[in-house]
């Protein structure tokens, strides 16, 4: 890459932005500063845009980024501003642009990485855990790279556009996995995600994408979501419900209809970060409940769900008077058709389902 680099920015001192622009920011990265609510895609594009203007060092690179904008048009209009030096559209080849970004973060830069989506994230997987991962541990230094893409069912997309990968990398040491599921937590998420110096696997949810009931107002300073970090939804006192992703809004719904036909208090955690995942918030509220249900949208076997169970066998077995439950896909490939798709992936009524069991075991 020929453009110039400033000094890294620091907690006291900023890096130089990009050279100086000469048209307008694209409109989807203004509505915050206009005070206007966004979309939970809008936030993203905001925390890649001023994330780029904050730090020189930032640059994305990914399938069809540039000119088109993204398949979901998140980077709509970034290589008009930034230019085709820090917007970098690349062949297909997953491994081959994921390790390119590896030798730039090598070489002091800060990648964000789009997989157009994450399930075509396979082809890099070696880069990413065998390379990626151990980079720190090998001594060859920090390796701030963001992998970011949509995932996620109910779009009728069948098994190539339409999975969850984090369990494929949730067994790998060095890396760390974040899934959000309001803009609030996507925009400060993502810009912890891009200043943090380990690599990141980024989840969006596209069905949250352009949800028109999760627009928010965000702030207009700069802020960002330490990573680690789960977040409660919910206060409850009977029964701890931990999710993340979609899944947090279904949580929600099945927790409104027990406390209203039951008058069952459900208390959800949105981890958020799934790698490292937040043991302090789970035992904390395991301990005042004494039930546990995890409900995810990537499949039964092998799912977080499994982990979390055995961390908190481990450490507040003593406190539980319910056998731990979990909701999530069944152990198949994403159908195409609707109908399949919707008893594959967890409804609202499956959580309420196994609320009701726990509630009155």
């Amino acid at each position: 890459m020929s453009f110039n680099f400033s000094a890294p920015a620091t907690e006291d001192t900023e890096a130089d932005s990009a050279p100086v622009v000469t048209i307008d920011k694209p409109e989807h990265v203004t509505k915050t500063e206009r005070g206007e609510p966004v979309t939970f895609l809008e936030a993203i594009a905001e925390a890649l845009f001023e994330e780029m203007v904050r730090d020189g060092h930032v640059f994305l690179l990914g399938e069809d980024i540039g000119v088109y904008g993204g398949a979901f048009k998140v980077t709509k209009g970034f290589i008009d501003h930034f230019g085709s030096e820090r917007i970098i559209d690349t062949p297909i080849s997953e491994a081959g642009f994921t390790g390119a970004a590896a030798g730039a973060a090598h070489m002091g830069l800060r990648p964000v990485v789009e997989m157009q989506f994450m399930d075509f994230i396979s082809p890099a997987y070696d880069v990413i855990t065998n390379y990626i991962a151990t980079s720190l541990y090998r001594g060859s230094g920090p390796m701030p790279v963001v992998i970011r893409g949509p995932v996620g069912g109910g779009n009728r997309g069948g098994p190539f556009h339409s999975q969850n990968v984090e369990m494929a990398f949730f067994h790998t040491p060095g890396l760390k996995i974040v899934y959000p599921s309001t803009p609030y937590d996507a925009k400060g998420l993502l810009k912890a995600a891009i200043r943090d110096d380990d690599p990141v696997i980024f989840e969006e949810h596209k069905g949250l994408y352009r949800a028109p009931q999760l627009r928010e107002v965000l702030p207009t300073e700069d802020y960002v979501v330490p990573l680690g970090k789960a977040r409660q939804v919910r206060e409850g006192s009977d029964i701890t419900l931990v999710t993340y992703g979609m899944m947090v809004h279904r949580s929600v719904e099945a927790a409104s209809t027990l406390q209203g036909e039951d008058g069952v208090s459900v208390e959800i955690l949105d981890l958020r970060t799934l790698l490292p995942l937040d043991d302090e918030a789970i035992m904390d509220s395991v301990r005042r409940t004494g039930r546990l249900l995890v409900v995810h949208e990537d499949t039964r076997t092998g799912g977080i769900a499994g982990e979390i169970a055995m961390r908190v066998n481990e450490q507040a077995f003593e406190f539980l008077d319910a056998p731990i439950l979990r909701v999530a896909a069944i152990d198949a490939p994403v159908p195409y058709a609707g109908t399949l798709e919707d008893y594959f992936l967890p409804q609202t009524h499956d959580v309420v389902t196994a609320l009701r069991y726990l509630a009155r075991y």
